[in-house]
């Protein structure tokens, strides 16, 4: 993987994280590198559902792609934000 996979891979992922933070109610006490990584692996999931739906490869902006990606990064960021305030 070139660099810049790796850096649009991290912008998408901040993006997918945040949009899913915003999702959730509340406060949410989980760094942000947490964000990134739930957004980032809610991005390769959500894109791997979208292909088995048959909507990733529309014309335009994929809605019901980001759509799927931010419901997965909501649901990483509400059981990350449960599981990371226990710890502490």
């Amino acid at each position: 993987m070139e660099i810049t996979g790796i850096i649009s891979a991290l912008i998408i992922g901040l993006v997918i994280g945040a949009l899913g933070r915003l999702v959730v109610p509340g406060r949410q006490r989980i760094p942000i590198w947490l964000t990134i990584v739930i957004g980032v692996v809610a991005a390769l999931i959500g894109t791997g559902i979208a292909t088995l739906l048959g909507v990733a490869d529309t014309a335009g902006i994929d809605w019901i792609e980001l759509g799927i990606q931010v419901a997965l990064a909501a649901l990483g960021v509400a059981a990350t934000a449960g599981t990371y305030a226990r710890k502490k």
